[in-house]
C-alpha cells in the first residue's frame, strides 16, 4: 500500500497498523547512530462528509440545530444544545493550546540539540588547533636544530680552512689523490666522500651557498622577496635581509674588522638602580644581571646595588669608574658666567615697601591704572603681587607689592632678596613705624639701593618734613637733607608725583645698568605659590636670568616639573618669559615653598634625580636634629610640656606666604603657661584629611580665604570638629590670642577684710581651743579665709570651724565687736595672737 508520497513506508514487520521511520540519535565525540523505530498511528473518527456546500449546515449537526430548531433531536433542551456548543468550543480551545504547546516544546528541544551539536564541533576544532600547534612546535624545534647543526658544520669548515691554505700545495695534491683512491664504502679519513656528503645534506649546503649568492649578487631587497614565504616556515625580517647583504659587501670588500669595545667613564653614585648602571655603560640590562648573578646577587632591572659592587661591575665589563656623590647631582644647574657680549639691558625689578595703611598698595594701583586694593580683604594686601608696568617714556618696569603687616616680615625679606631698587612708602601724616624701620633695615641687608617716597602729601595733616627728619635716625639721609637717597612727594589719591616717582626709578636702573642673558636656561624666584583646585600647584615666578619656555623642564625646591602654561600679570597666555618677568607657571607635581629658586635643566631624569635628592636630604637633616638630642633634654622637654598648656589648631590657606606668616604670627601668641600650636599648615581646601588629624588632636581647623570641601564638611559635622573662616589676619590672631587666653589658670587674688586680736583661749569640750577675740578692723566672715599671726609671722593658714556671737553662731562680726572663733583642725592658739581674715578672688587673664 503506498502512501501519499508514492513510497513505500519503512517498517519492521509490514503491519499496516503503525509507520515506521529512521531517527539519528547523537553521542559525545561527534558519534552518531541511526535507529529505525516504528510509530502507532492514532486512530482518530471522523464525522461523516457534509452533503450540502456549507459543513455547518449538514443535517443533526450542532450549528445546523442551532440554526434550525425543529431539527434539535428530541428530549434535548434549548439550554442543553447551548452547552454542548460551548463544551465543543472550549475543546477545540485545548486543542488549538495543545498543539502550540507541542510547537513550542519540539522547537525548544530543537534548539538544544543545535547547541549541543555546536559545542561538540568547537570542542573538535579546539583538539585539531591543539594538534596543529603542537606539529608546528615540534617542526619550528627540527628546523632550529637543523639550523644549529649547519651553523656547527660552518664553523668546523671555517676553522679548518686556514689550516689548509697553510699546508704546502705537493701535499694537498697527495691527499687529494689519496681521496680519490680510495673505496666508496671505506672510510680511510677525515675528508667526507661525495656521496656521505649528498647523504648528509652536502647538496643543501651547496644550494643555501648558491642561493646566498645569487641574493648577494641580486642587489636591492624588494618587499616582496623578503616576504616571500618558504617551506622552512618563519621567514628572516627585512632589517635582517639588509643587515646580512651590508655584512656581505663589506667582506667582499675586505672590510671586516671586528668594533673595538668602547670604554666609558662611568660616573657612579653611592648607590645606582641595575638598569641605569646598565644605561651608563651602554650594556644590556640582561648581561649586568647574568654579572651580578655570578657574583652570588640575585637581583632584577629595578633594585638598587651600592657602590662598591657596582664598580666590580663595571670594571668586568671593561669600563672606568667615576665616583661621584650625591650632592654631584646638583652641579647640572650651577650658574654659568655669562660673557659679557651675551647680556643685554633689562628692566629694574621695583618692590614696594612700608608700614601697613601707608599707601603702597594704592600708589602702584594709580601707577597700574588698575584697582588692587578692592581686591584685598580689608583692604590690606596679604599677598606678594607682581606687575608689570611700562611708563609713559617707554620704560618697562616690574612691580612686587609686598605686605606691610608684622605678620608678613618673611614675605617683605623675600621680596628685597630678588629686587633691584627698593621703594620705601611712608605716609606724610604717620612719619616713621616700626614696619618702616623693618622695610628699611631689609633694604640694607639686601644691598639695594632705597628710594623714599613720602605719600598722603594732599593731606592736610601731612609733615614731609617730619618724615625725612626721622629717617635720619635710621641713616637714611635723603637728598633734601644734602644726602644719596632720592625722595619724592606723592599722592596716591591725586596722583601727585608719580611722574616725578617713575623717573626717579628709570635713573636708579640707568645707574645700576642692569643686564642679563636672555639666551640661556632660565633661573627664577618663586615669589609666591599656591594650590589651585582647577589648575594645581601655581608658582608666581620672577625670571631673573635666561628666558622660561613654555615645555621647559625644571626644578625649584623639591620639586619639579615641565612648564605647561605661563600667564602674566594681566591673566594672559604667553609662550615665553624673559628677565625681569614675573609669571604664573604650571606644571609642577607640587606646591613648592614661596622663596624657592626655579632652574631649567635639561632632561626630566635629571630633574627628578635632583628633587629626590633634595627630599632625602632634607629628611635627613631633620632626622639628624632629633637624634642629636639627649636623653636629658628629651626628659626636661618633656617636663616643660608638661606644664605649658597647649591650644592645637590647623591651618589652611590659599597661598604659601599667607601660611607662613599664619604660622609665624600664632608661634608668637602664648608665654611659659600656654602655646599655640600648629599640627599642621598647607596649601589649598580643607580636605576629610584635615579633618581627621584635627579630630585626633582635638584641635579646631582655621582657613584662610580657603573653604572645606563636601567630604570635609559634612566629615566636619559627624565628628564635631570646628571649621572657622576667615579673611583677614587681624582677626584670626585675635581670635586664636582669646582662645588661648581660656587655657591660662586664672589670677587668684586676696582681699583682706578684717582683723581680729585673741584677747583669751578657752578650752570647749568637743570643740578644742576656742579663741575669744575682738575683731579690731574690718569684719570677720565664717566663709572667709584667716591666717594666725604670731609676731607678725605666719603660724597657720585656713579656714573657721565656728564664729560665735555670744552663744550664737553667726555669719559675719562687725569691727569693734567680740566673738569667739575656732580653726579647722588646728588649736595652737595663744593669747595675743592675729587674726587676719581675706578673702580669694579669682580674675581671668589675657594674652
Amino acid at each position: 500500500m503506498n502512501d501519499r508520497d508514492g513510497k513505500k513506508p519503512l517498517g519492521l514487520g509490514g503491519g499496516t497498523g503503525g509507520r515506521s521511520g529512521q531517527v539519528k540519535q547523537s553521542f559525545s565525540h561527534g558519534r552518531t547512530h541511526n535507529v529505525v523505530v516504528e510509530t502507532k498511528r492514532k486512530r482518530v473518527v471522523t464525522p461523516k462528509p457534509a452533503t450540502g456546500p456549507n459543513p455547518a449546515l449538514r443535517p443533526n449537526s450542532p450549528a445546523s440545530v442551532a440554526s434550525d430548531p425543529s431539527k434539535r433531536p428530541a428530549g434535548i433542551t434549548e439550554a442543553e444544545m447551548e452547552r454542548r456548543l460551548k463544551a465543543l468550543a472550549a475543546a477545540k480551545a485545548r486543542e488549538a493550546e495543545d498543539n502550540a504547546r507541542r510547537a513550542a516544546e519540539e522547537k525548544a528541544r530543537e534548539e538544544e540539540r543545535e547547541r549541543r551539536r555546536a559545542e561538540i564541533e568547537a570542542k573538535e576544532r579546539e583538539e585539531r588547533e591543539r594538534e596543529e600547534a603542537l606539529r608546528l612546535k615540534a617542526e619550528e624545534d627540527a628546523r632550529k636544530l637543523r639550523e644549529a647543526e649547519l651553523r656547527a658544520q660552518k664553523k668546523a669548515e671555517v676553522t679548518a680552512k686556514p689550516a689548509e691554505r697553510t699546508a704546502a700545495p705537493d701535499r694537498a695534491a697527495a691527499e687529494a689523490a689519496a681521496a680519490r683512491a680510495e673505496k666508496p664504502g671505506v672510510a680511510a679519513g677525515p675528508r667526507r666522500t661525495d656521496r656521505d656528503r649528498r647523504d648528509t645534506g652536502g647538496d643543501s649546503d651547496a644550494k643555501a651557498k648558491a642561493k646566498a649568492e645569487e641574493s648577494r649578487r641580486t642587489g636591492r631587497l624588494s618587499l616582496t622577496q623578503a616576504l616571500a614565504g618558504g617551506e622552512g616556515g618563519r621567514q628572516r625580517s627585512l632589517a635582517a635581509m639588509k643587515r646580512k647583504q651590508e655584512k656581505a659587501r663589506a667582506k667582499a670588500m675586505g672590510q671586516m674588522q671586528r668594533a673595538e669595545k668602547q670604554v666609558r667613564d662611568v660616573q657612579l653614585p653611592e648607590t645606582i638602580v641595575v638598569s641605569e648602571l646598565a644605561n651608563r655603560m651602554a650594556e644590556r640590562a640582561a648581561d649586568v644581571i647574568k654579572s651580578l648573578m655570578k657574583m652570588g646577587m640575585m637581583v632584577t632591572a629595578n633594585q638598587t646595588i651600592d657602590a662598591d659592587t657596582a664598580e666590580l661591575v663595571i670594571e668586568e665589563f671593561g669600563h672606568r669608574a667615576v665616583r661621584v656623590s650625591d650632592a654631584d647631582v646638583e652641579q647640572v644647574i650651577q650658574t654659568v658666567e655669562d660673557k659679557a657680549e651675551d647680556l643685554q639691558a633689562r628692566p629694574p625689578i621695583v618692590t614696594i615697601m612700608g608700614h601697613v595703611d601707608h599707601g603702597k598698595t594704592s600708589l602702584l594701583d594709580l601707577i597700574r591704572q588698575a584697582n588692587v586694593v578692592a581686591g584685598e580683604a580689608g583692604g590690606i594686601t596679604q599677598h606678594i603681587g607682581a606687575y608689570q608696568v611700562t611708563t609713559e617714556s617707554g620704560a618697562l618696569l616690574s612691580f612686587l607689592d609686598t605686605p606691610g603687616h608684622a605678620a608678613f616680615t618673611s614675605m617683605r625679606a623675600r621680596g628685597a632678596n630678588v629686587t633691584d631698587i627698593v621703594v620705601l612708602v611712608v605716609a606724610a601724616d604717620d612719619a616713621v613705624m616700626p614696619q618702616t624701620v623693618e622695610a628699611i633695615n631689609h633694604a640694607k641687608a639686601a644691598g639695594v639701593p632705597m628710594i623714599v617716597a613720602i605719600n598722603k602729601i594732599d593731606k592736610p595733616t601731612a609733615n614731609p618734613q617730619k618724615v625725612r627728619t626721622d629717617l635720619l635716625q635710621h641713616e637714611v639721609v635723603v637728598e633734601a637733607m644734602s644726602g644719596d637717597v632720592q625722595d619724592v612727594e606723592v599722592s596716591a589719591h591725586t596722583g601727585q608725583g608719580i611722574d616725578q616717582l617713575l623717573e626717579a626709578i628709570a635713573l636708579q636702573a640707568e645707574i645700576l645698568e642692569l643686564r642679563a642673558n636672555p639666551n640661556r636656561a632660565a633661573l627664577g624666584a618663586v615669589i609666591e605659590a599656591k594650590l589651585d583646585v582647577g589648575r594645581g600647584p601655581v608658582a608666581t615666578v620672577l625670571v631673573q636670568n635666561g628666558t622660561l619656555k613654555q615645555g621647559d623642564i625644571f626644578v625649584v625646591g623639591e620639586q619639579w616639573g615641565k612648564v605647561r602654561a605661563l600667564i602674566n600679570d594681566k591673566g594672559e597666555r604667553v609662550t615665553e618669559a624673559g628677565p625681569s618677568v614675573p609669571v604664573e607657571v604650571l606644571g609642577i607635581n607640587g606646591t613648592p615653598e614661596a622663596g624657592d629658586v626655579l632652574n631649567v635643566v635639561e632632561t626630566e631624569a635629571q630633574a627628578r634625580e635632583i628633587a629626590d635628592y633634595r627630599i632625602q636630604a632634607a629628611k635627613d637633616k631633620r632626622a639628624a636634629a632629633g637624634a642629636a638630642t639627649t636623653l636629658q633634654e628629651l626628659m626636661a622637654k618633656a617636663k616643660a610640656d608638661e606644664s605649658v598648656a597647649e591650644l592645637p589648631v590647623v591651618v589652611k590657606a590659599d597661598v604659601q606666604g599667607s601660611a607662613e606668616a599664619i604660622v609665624q604670627a600664632l608661634e608668637k601668641v602664648g608665654n611659659e603657661e600656654v602655646r599655640v600650636r600648629v599640627l599642621h599648615y598647607g596649601v589649598g581646601a580643607i580636605t576629610e584629611s584635615d579633618v581627621g588629624l584635627a579630630e585626633a588632636s582635638k584641635a579646631p581647623v582655621i582657613g584662610f580665604n580657603v573653604r572645606a570641601n563636601a567630604p570635609a564638611r559634612n566629615a566636619a559635622n559627624q565628628k564635631g570638629v570646628e571649621i572657622r573662616y576667615y579673611s583677614i589676619i587681624y582677626d584670626l590672631i585675635d581670635d586664636i590670642k582669646a582662645a588661648a587666653s581660656g587655657l591660662l589658670s586664672a589670677e587668684v587674688r586676696e582681699n583682706f577684710i578684717g582683723y581680729a586680736e585673741i584677747k583669751e583661749v578657752f578650752r570647749v569640750t568637743g570643740v578644742g581651743n576656742v579663741a575669744g577675740c575682738l575683731v579690731t578692723e574690718g569684719v570677720a566672715r565664717r566663709s572667709a579665709g584667716v591666717r594666725l599671726l604670731r609676731d607678725n609671722v605666719v603660724i597657720h593658714e585656713g579656714t573657721l570651724k565656728t564664729l560665735k556671737r555670744f552663744k550664737d553662731e553667726v555669719k559675719e562680726v562687725q569691727s569693734g565687736q567680740e566673738c569667739g572663733m575656732a580653726f579647722e583642725n588646728y588649736d595652737d592658739i595663744r593669747k595675743g595672737d592675729i587674726i587676719e581674715i581675706f578673702e580669694r578672688e579669682e580674675v581671668e587673664r589675657r594674652l
